[in-house]
């Protein structure tokens, strides 16, 4: 029943490691519950408490989604910078109600499953060249072990030198140093669900030092009655609609594209030519999720890169998805309990696991440098950037431009060429 619900392979995985694994990634993506709220209450006419429970309701969607229909062990839920452009950009730079931000991302789903069910999606990631793929992953693993650093301010802000070393010494960056040493021993003596017990122990520690804010246990959930389906059709015709929207739809895919190629990697479910298995279906799942949070009233949904801890914990079918939508689903009766949970408590298995996803750097060809050269440039925008969809899309253009110029034809299909003059465009004009 397992395997024809979820991929569940006894071979591969136990029962045990798919929970702890999906657990592992709701604690490690959590953080959206608190940070999405916040965000969007600035806007009016969005209260915090209805955009808590359609927030932790497009999650339960995606995961649940990914899980039937996708089979792979990745949580969805609203994601970060997505929800940034929607807020800072389109509503309050561009000075849009949110009604009309919401209609974008509707739009932006729809067109997702027209493009998934076309296998437009999917022609795209087969076109990124093999070592391409593998610097995505390298990318990503820095990019969210930068998130940890910076989450618990181990990394902060500098005007003269962009970021610099905080205060090791006290308060967050102190207890994430602590977790991090903790979670590390946990996980070098293969001490089982070690990733989730070093967070739960990096929690208990967080108390005495005034860190860990426990906020009760218990709440009642908010309606989402003020908005949902609030969407405004009489602006859908614009040139400001077609920009919003495309700018949605090119965010979400590559992003979604990187982190399914890097976590696809780290759990080895790509054959030897780099194809993922079930990645059309992924793509559906996520499509789904993107179109349906926007009834709920959130900004686009996508697949995290934070499944990755999951995935290093052993998560390989959509039992790991379907038991994070059971912790979202619990979330919204327990959300102050779970929302206890610091950021430097999270913070080391973002590290740990970033270390993780670097793996994938020993295939690149570094001897072949129109090869090296672009996957070095995906790795490292990635993190300096704060974007996996610049990495993938600076570093296409890299591979085309130089393979181009050496006269390596042949490594250039004409899909990889379109799409590299697609990204050029779109930092032109966009």
């Amino acid at each position: 029943m397992l395997k024809k619900l979820f991929g569940f392979d006894p071979a591969k995985t136990t029962i045990r490691t798919e929970i702890l694994a999906g657990i592992t990634i709701f604690l490690t993506m959590s953080y959206i519950l608190a940070v999405n709220p916040a965000m969007f209450k600035l806007l009016d006419g969005m209260p915090e408490g209805s955009v808590f429970t359609s927030t932790a309701l497009a999650a339960i969607v995606g995961c649940l989604a990914m899980a039937f229909w996708g089979k792979l062990p990745f949580g969805l839920a609203p994601g970060m910078g997505l929800n940034a452009f929607f807020v800072y950009t389109v509503c309050i730079g561009m000075g849009y109600a949110w009604q009309f931000a919401l209609t974008a991302v509707f739009i932006e789903g729809l067109i997702f499953i027209l493009l998934t069910v076309t296998n437009v999606r999917e022609a795209i990631v087969k076109a990124i060249p093999v070592n391409l793929r593998y610097a995505v992953g390298a990318g990503i693993g820095l990019f969210i072990a930068f998130i940890g650093l910076q989450n618990a301010g181990v990394i902060v802000n500098s005007d003269a030198t962009l970021v610099v070393l905080g205060d090791i010494t006290s308060g967050s960056a102190l207890l994430a140093m602590i977790g991090l040493i903790i979670t590390g021993v946990l996980y070098l003596k293969n001490v089982r669900g070690a990733l989730l017990l070093g967070i739960l122990i990096t929690t208990l520690i967080g108390i005495p030092m005034g860190i860990t804010d426990f906020k009760g246990v218990l709440s009642q959930p908010h309606s989402i009655a003020p908005i949902f389906c609030q969407f405004d059709w009489k602006n859908i015709l614009t040139l400001d609609m077609v920009v919003i929207v495309f700018t949605f739809l090119f965010i979400d895919m590559f992003d979604t594209v990187g982190t399914l190629i890097g976590v696809c990697t780290k759990a080895k479910l790509v054959d030897e030519k780099g194809n993922i298995d079930r990645l059309n279906q992924a793509f559906m799942a996520d499509a789904i999720a993107t179109t349906v949070g926007a009834c709920l009233g959130t900004s686009t949904t996508t697949t995290y890169v934070e499944s990755a801890s999951g995935v290093a914990q052993g998560g390989r079918s959509g039992l790991t998805a379907f038991v994070i939508a059971c912790c979202f689903a619990v979330a919204l009766f327990f959300s102050p309990l779970f929302l206890s949970i610091p950021a430097a408590a999270i913070a080391p298995v973002l590290i740990i696991v970033g270390l993780m996803m670097l793996e994938p750097v020993k295939n690149i060809d570094f001897n072949d440098f129109s090869e090296a050269i672009p996957a070095f440039v995906c790795i490292i925008v990635m993190p300096l950037a704060y974007s996996i969809s610049d990495g993938i899309l600076i570093g296409m253009i890299c591979y085309s431009i130089f393979n181009l110029l050496c006269g390596n034809f042949k490594k250039l299909t004409p899909t990889m060429i379109i799409l590299s003059i697609l990204f050029i465009l779109k930092y032109i004009f966009i």
